[in-house]
């Protein structure tokens, strides 16, 4: 039975999000929202992506990534770099209080979970 789960980003669109496996995992739950990402990008195809992750051949803007050309995502290419992006602590998980650090960690249907992007600081 698919379970419900509510996420608290404020730069994604999602509130709440549909895992279709009974006990999931934080591995299902980012390959669920990247590819919720991905399918909502590739409907409309706009300049910028807001996704948890940057696609390849693009730059880094203020609220998102603008993609060198107009052009639709490879949701499986984005969920492996998000998963290397969580390995290499490009974003912090959090479920209720406390922090996954493995995706493959069981999530508790009705405890919120919060991505959190890590900004590197430039200068000293």
């Amino acid at each position: 039975m698919p379970v419900l789960i509510e996420i608290q980003d404020p730069s994604s669109p999602l509130a709440k999000i549909l895992v279709p496996q009974d006990a999931p995992t934080l591995r299902d739950l980012l390959r669920a929202r990247i590819h919720h990402e991905v399918a909502t990008h590739n409907q409309h195809l706009p300049e910028v992506f807001t996704g948890l992750v940057q696609p390849e051949e693009s730059e880094q803007i203020l609220n998102g990534f603008r993609l060198t050309h107009k052009r639709p995502l490879d949701a499986d290419r984005q969920f492996t770099q998000a998963c290397d992006a969580f390995a290499r602590n490009g974003f912090l998980v959090l479920a209720g209080e406390r922090q996954i650090t493995d995706l493959d960690a069981p999530l508790t249907p009705g405890e919120p979970i919060q991505f959190l992007k890590l900004t590197p600081l430039i200068g000293g």
